[in-house]
């Protein structure tokens, strides 16, 4: 059950900063799976583009796939999260204005960054 809130969240997060800003698997979903869920940062690339399959990551999944790297149930219950989760952060971003919007892209970006370069 823990897994699936955790799951869930993330998806929701993706989505919402997806719509909000246009990021979401690289840049949300990757990193969490490797510090939340404790993928590799191969099964964590390979599953965030099993989510977000059609149309451009179909062929890398493929691959992915058949190297046994992809975790199909996290990848569903993400899919459903962000999906969710864009409509909203989509909503969101068209209400809020442009500045305020880059501001928390950056900030957003430069968190990611030192996590990935400091964290465990």
């Amino acid at each position: 059950m823990y897994e699936w809130i955790i799951l869930l969240l993330v998806g929701l997060a993706a989505g919402i900063l997806g719509g909000m800003m246009g990021v979401g698997g690289g840049v949300i979903v990757i990193p969490a799976l490797m510090f939340f869920m404790g993928l590799s940062q191969k099964e964590a690339n390979a599953t965030s583009v099993a989510f977000m399959l059609a149309p451009t990551g179909l062929l890398a999944f493929i691959n992915y796939y058949k190297a046994g790297l992809v975790n199909i149930k996290y990848a569903i219950i993400l899919a459903i999260a962000f999906f969710i989760g864009a409509y909203f952060g989509s909503a969101w971003a068209i209400k809020m204005p442009i500045d305020t919007l880059k501001k928390l892209f950056g900030f957003l970006l430069i968190f990611v960054g030192v996590k990935l370069i400091f964290g465990k």
